[in-house]
């Protein structure tokens, strides 16, 4: 009796089991929740400047270059200290008395600054910019930059008071390259007379080296002679 009750209780557990391994899957798809309701929304892409600001002494103390009036003029500002933002300093500090007049360029996002730095365009030995440790989107490594040679060019167009040097740029924006140009640095007669002057000494030394070589010539066909 005992023997036959053990018997069908392992029956009906057998059984219970295949209808649970069997169960539609529907049934279980039903117990998990779905994917998209515990998904994590993708990260904001960060927003793109929309100006660039220009601090410093000169008249008026600031300039303010937006992308939608002045859309070349920006990107040129941009180009000059964007790719300060990530890259490791280059050089040390420049003496003092050798720096120039420093120009604080703020990159804007909708009012709200993003990137400062400091632009030494007329430093010795060329372009010098800073990127202090204190930036508006947290602290980062201070160090200086050797500046690109458009740097002084950049400026001057966006309004600062610089001297012109059209020779560092390869295009115009809106007819700004080569104002205040000197009279002297476009004199054709000026230019004709260098470029005379630079063929002569090459003409002359051309002749001395042609008359050391006839003598070197003539003392070897005299030996020569001599001995035959």
């Amino acid at each position: 009796m005992i023997a036959r009750f053990l018997s069908a209780a392992g029956v009906l557990a057998a059984g219970v089991a295949l209808s649970v391994g069997l169960a539609p899957a529907a049934a279980v798809r039903a117990a998990v929740p779905p994917l998209a309701d515990s998904a994590v929304t993708a990260p904001k892409a960060p927003a793109k400047p929309t100006a660039v600001q220009i601090a410093g002494e000169f008249p008026g103390d600031k300039i303010i270059v937006r992308q939608d009036e002045r859309d070349d003029l920006f990107k040129r500002l941009l180009s000059e200290v964007n790719w300060l933002a990530n890259t490791p300093p280059t050089t040390s500090r420049p003496k003092a008395d050798k720096m120039g007049p420093k120009f604080v360029v703020t990159v804007l996002v909708k009012e709200k600054a993003t990137q400062v730095y400091d632009l030494y365009p007329n430093a010795a030995g060329g372009p010098r910019a800073y990127r202090p440790a204190k930036q508006p989107t947290g602290k980062k490594q201070a160090g200086w930059f050797y500046g690109r040679l458009t740097m002084s060019e950049s400026l001057r167009l966006s309004g600062v008071p610089l001297k012109a040097k059209p020779d560092v740029v390869s295009g115009g924006i809106g007819g700004g390259v080569g104002e205040d140009v000197a009279v002297d640095e476009m004199d054709p007669v000026e230019n004709v007379n260098h470029v005379l002057a630079d063929f002569r000494r090459l003409f002359l030394l051309n002749t001395a080296v042609l008359i050391v070589i006839l003598l070197g010539l003539a003392g070897i066909a005299y030996l020569i002679r001599r001995r035959v």
